[in-house]
């Protein structure tokens, strides 16, 4: 569907949408909804703010968050926040045009955030959320906001926080110190998207992987082979892939150079309760972990 239909087509919906008859029957929850675009960071401002305002994640478990495309229900929920926030670093390329139908404050949780370049463009790498250390530029963005939207829960939200960055800062310890011990040589991360560039900085890793962001059709017969060479030269502890994407590839080389598949980790999504990464927290915790433990 061309873009100027699908965008009219949910302007349209919105403008129903006020005249439909509210629901009753249940208590009215009062609290300021703060809208976040994905359950990343939708997950990150429940935890700083609690019980001062209510929080929705527009894309649900396990969507990619790159090419999502919004419904006529997702832009009733925005129209009704009190709040959007988004991440930013042209993470969600359909967001901008969204909020152009909406009146609505806005605030992008890595704004505070130097960004690293994808490999090859000028573009910011946007996954800044998978680094203890730039999350907590995330916590400190959200926090000013929420106190901004809720002043009267500053002393809860601004103590959430600190207990927030206190537990980022254990996790990027714990990798530090666990990439410290491996060999030069062999302090290579390698993924199949080029999602960990933050996290491989702060913790002094090189990065390798299979295509850049949101790329995976430029996984070339070349760059398949130099990654094939660089598994063999380098004597790389270990390869991984990311949930929402194939590991085919990635499994294929790893058993040509007789690699070790580490396992899978998790970037664009959260996981269900009862699933390895239900939080922001143990997403980042479950990847510093899994890739200490094979460096080590």
């Amino acid at each position: 569907m061309p873009n100027t239909l699908r965008w009219g087509g949910l302007a349209a919906a919105l403008v129903l949408s006020a005249c439909a008859p509210a629901v009753s029957g249940e208590p009215a929850d009062e609290r300021p909804v703060v809208l976040s675009t994905f359950t990343v960071t939708a997950d990150m401002i429940e935890a700083v703010g609690g019980d001062a305002v209510r929080v929705e994640s527009l894309l649900p478990l396990g969507a990619e968050v790159h090419g999502y495309e919004p419904t006529p229900g997702d832009l009733r929920r925005a129209a009704d926040a009190d709040l959007v926030i988004d991440n930013g670093l042209g993470l969600e390329a359909w967001f901008e045009q969204f909020m152009q139908r909406l009146d609505v404050p806005r605030v992008a949780a890595a704004e505070g955030i130097e960004p690293i370049a994808i490999d090859g463009t000028d573009e910011p790498n946007p996954h800044a959320w998978m680094s203890p250390r730039e999350s907590a530029d995330y916590v400190d963005t959200i926090e000013r906001a929420l106190i901004d939207l809720v002043p009267e829960a500053r002393k809860e939200i601004t103590a959430r926080a600190d207990g927030y960055r206190a537990e980022l800062a254990a996790i990027e310890q714990r990798l530090v110190e666990a990439a410290a011990e491996v060999p030069v040589e062999r302090r290579i991360l390698v993924t199949c998207e080029g999602a960990f560039s933050y996290l491989a900085r702060d913790a002094g890793l090189q990065e390798a992987y299979l295509w850049p962001v949101n790329s995976e059709h430029q996984v070339t017969p070349r760059r398949a082979a130099a990654l094939d060479d660089l598994l063999t030269r380098r004597d790389v502890p270990a390869v991984f892939c990311e949930s929402t994407v194939s590991s085919q590839t990635m499994r294929q080389l790893a058993a040509a150079t007789g690699t070790p598949f580490g396992g899978t980790l998790y970037v664009d999504s959260l996981s269900t309760a009862d699933g390895p990464v239900p939080s922001h927290l143990e997403l980042v915790r479950h990847a510093a972990d899994l890739i200490a433990e094979v460096l080590r």
